[in-house]
């Protein structure tokens, strides 16, 4: 458990996407955080040491890097782990048998399928709902509910929660509201602002942002709660690796400046193809189409670089999917390249087929994410896939 300076909350995010959580090494001078590669710390005598014990408790690198999270998350406390899903994973350790979690009916596929095929065998319960609608998730609220995660803008489908009002109705219940905040980052979204107890990563995706390394982070701010956490954190032991922690730590140096640029590319792929294929058939929050784009323009300061579009069938997404030249045919997102992805057979094959069809998520949707190559080249590049 990190805990920030106050005083960091006085700069730009910028700024503190730099400085924030880290200061030069008072040994060396470094000025980037040292890479302290150790499982283990010598004592100066029996209950005597520098604050580090054992690594998965503790590491300097790591500890560096949850401060720096938790600040631009206007947070207090952050905590890294192993991957997204050791994240999510320890999260909803938080809750014990019996309680219900009300969850975003349209996540990435690897959250449900965590949740329905091993959580469900330790006794919590999951119901799903639509999260667009105040008024479902209020439905929703049960005396045996303990918590609502949501995904804001959903994994694939672009639906936005209004977090604001999700959070007041959580909130009166007495229950907990998470939020994964991977799509939008802190640069143009901050959950715990809204109201959210709980923000969570794939710091994989755009926090690293050079598809290198794999991990997630949370942020809270409640002491209590962080507590918990890094209890949690100990003891089940899904941390990550210092290095792994380093790659991120440089990573969230250049954030704002690639965020500006994916989402300046974003854009504009999204307009081109509102335009070549219909408004209908592009999913992206920052087109006016788009049904919460009012929404989006509320609650974001910034609409990504994460597009999905209807291609009508998997005949069709294959051809076009083989035709790109800069555009990878890869899982993940949020790297500095450009990639293509087809979700029903990839990112949420788990999902049940039923299921698939019942949210949207066909085999003709195809979903981006945009890279921060010259956009001219990126258009060029998705014109000639288009071309029949």
């Amino acid at each position: 458990m990190s805990r920030i300076f106050d005083t960091d909350l006085q700069y730009a995010m910028s700024t503190r996407a730099i400085h924030a959580g880290q200061r030069p090494d008072p040994t060396s001078g470094a000025i980037m955080t040292p890479i302290y590669q150790t499982s283990t710390y010598a004592q100066e005598g029996l209950g005597r040491n520098k604050g580090y014990e054992y690594a998965r408790g503790k590491n300097p690198t790591r500890e560096a890097l949850e401060r720096n999270i938790a600040s631009l998350e206007s947070g207090t406390h952050g905590f890294a782990f192993g991957s997204g899903m050791g994240c999510l994973d320890s999260i909803m350790k938080l809750f014990k048998a019996g309680d219900r979690i009300v969850c975003a009916d349209n996540m990435y596929g690897g959250t449900p399928r965590l949740f329905d095929r091993i959580l469900v065998n330790y006794g919590l319960k999951f119901s799903y709902v639509d999260t667009r609608d105040p008024q479902r998730v209020a439905d929703a609220l049960t005396p045996d509910v303990r918590a609502v995660i949501i995904e804001t803008p959903t994994n694939p489908l672009m639906h936005l929660t209004d977090i604001a009002a999700v959070a007041g109705l959580v909130k009166q219940h007495g229950a907990l509201l998470i939020v994964d905040n991977t799509f939008a980052t802190p640069v143009f979204q901050r959950p715990l602002e809204l109201g959210a107890d709980i923000v969570f990563h794939s710091t994989t995706k755009y926090l690293n942002g050079h598809s290198d390394m794999i991990g997630g982070a949370a942020v809270v701010r409640d002491d209590e709660l962080a507590a918990r956490l890094q209890f949690i954190l100990n003891a089940a032991g899904a941390v990550p690796g210092p290095f792994d922690a380093w790659l991120v730590l440089r990573g969230t140096k250049t954030l704002t400046l690639r965020m500006a640029a994916h989402d300046a590319n974003g854009r504009s792929i999204a307009h081109f193809l509102d335009q070549r294929l219909g408004s209908e058939r592009v999913f992206y929050p920052g087109l006016p189409s788009h049904p919460q784009f009012e929404l989006a323009k509320r609650q974001m300061s910034g609409f990504g670089a994460m597009i999905s579009f209807e291609l009508g069938s998997k005949a069709e997404a294959e051809r076009v999917m083989g035709r790109f030249r800069l555009f990878a045919i890869a899982e993940s997102l949020g790297g500095v390249e450009s990639l293509v992805n087809h979700p029903a057979s990839m990112t949420h094959a788990s999902v049940p087929p039923e299921r698939r069809a019942a949210l949207g998520i066909t085999d003709g949707l195809v979903r981006f994410s945009v890279g921060v190559e010259d956009v001219n080249d990126l258009l060029a590049d998705v014109e000639h896939a288009l071309a029949r």
